[in-house]
């Protein structure tokens, strides 16, 4: 019998969880990058916090925090180019806040406010819910590119779970078939919802689903910014030179519940979790950054405290924010709104501006 193909998956990691260079770093990974990249890393964790606190407080609703993926979400937004299209899915706030959005913009989408959905980067897709069917969006777009001799790309992100989805699968076939401008990002955080990884797929990596598509992959170590940005980079160049896509698998972990309308004690053990927390990002950068004599107590303080007053300026925004009317709920749903809706709008109107004089002028049964 003879073996008509052969495929392996590199994982690749520069800097381990202690901070502790184990690969030479490439000559972009400069201390001022590094800091700068870090100082992000840090904010959308103080973000993330309050994000957390307004939900359990009711001024926000159910909310998916980033915690554990901060080093995958920053190193995203610095590596793409403004004119490339990021297609995110609902946990990418640390992408967004790299591509345009303010703080108040998320905190308005979470709570919400569909004004929120339209921050950033005006080519940029709106965050994703649903899993997986972002993949076919970010095909398109990068067919789209492809066509019109583009020399950008688009990069779409997307969970463990998400990858297990027709969608994702029919969306790396298109790219691999069609040799298509497009990054597939997975945040391998182990866990979909309450499924653990190993329960989900029988695959070894999830990188290697990409096999099916013909679609170049690799694995880094989702903990470590410099192989994620690394990596991104480097596929991002290839889409730039019209090589074809390419999917990377960063292994993360969720540090937190699902959303804030999970609990995860229930299903995983405190132990795991622990342990994930000796590999998390932000502390292993800033360990490599103390090492290097480029990071101190003093300027970590300082930066805590930069941060928690941004947050608490885009806090005072979003509450502040003037509700949008009821008729907005027909807004952005299509270019050109279809007869039936316009009735309905129209007969939302009406039933509003009763409302409104009959609050005026008080009971209509006096």
């Amino acid at each position: 019998m003879e073996a008509v193909c052969h495929f392996d998956i590199k994982f690749n990691r520069f800097i381990d969880p202690q901070g502790n260079v184990v690969d030479r770093l490439p000559d972009w990974a400069t201390e001022s990058f590094l800091v700068s990249a870090y100082q992000d890393m840090v904010k959308t964790r103080v973000f993330d916090q309050k994000a957390i606190a307004l939900q359990r407080t009711g001024q926000l609703g159910t909310y998916p925090s980033t915690l554990g993926m901060e080093a995958i979400g920053v190193a995203i937004g610095l590596a793409m180019d403004k004119e490339d299209v990021f297609v995110p899915y609902y946990r990418d706030h640390a992408t967004l806040l790299k591509r345009g959005y303010r703080m108040e913009d998320i905190l308005l989408y979470w709570g919400g406010d569909e004004r929120g959905s339209l921050a950033g980067m005006p080519q940029d897709f709106p965050y994703c819910v649903p899993i997986a069917t972002q993949c076919g969006h970010a095909v398109g777009v990068a067919a789209a590119k492809k066509i019109r001799g583009s020399s950008n790309a688009s990069l779409v992100t997307i969970g463990d779970g998400g990858t297990s989805k027709g969608d994702f699968l029919e969306a790396v076939n298109v790219a691999g078939a069609w040799q298509l401008p497009v990054v597939f990002i997975i945040n391998n955080n182990q866990w979909a919802i309450s499924v653990p990884r190993n329960l989900q797929t029988g695959a070894k990596t999830l990188a290697q689903k990409a096999i099916l598509g013909g679609v170049p992959s690799l694995q880094v170590d989702g903990n470590d910014f410099v192989a994620v940005y690394d990596a991104t980079k480097e596929a991002l160049k290839r889409a730039y030179h019209h090589k074809g896509a390419t999917v990377i698998e960063c292994v993360s972990y969720r540090l937190s519940d699902h959303t804030t309308a999970d609990d995860a004690t229930r299903y995983r053990r405190s132990e795991e979790v622990s342990s994930a927390w000796e590999r998390e990002p932000v502390k292993r950068l800033q360990q490599y950054l103390y090492k290097q004599g480029a990071w101190n107590e003093h300027k970590e303080q300082a930066l805590l405290k930069e941060a928690q007053q941004a947050v608490e300026v885009a806090v005072k925004r979003y509450l502040s924010s003037e509700p949008e009317p009821a008729e907005a709920m027909f807004d952005h749903l299509y270019a050109e709104m279809p007869q039936g809706m316009e009735e309905q709008l129209e007969e939302l109107s009406t039933k509003v501006q009763r409302m409104a004089a009959v609050g005026k002028g008080g009971s209509s049964h006096g």
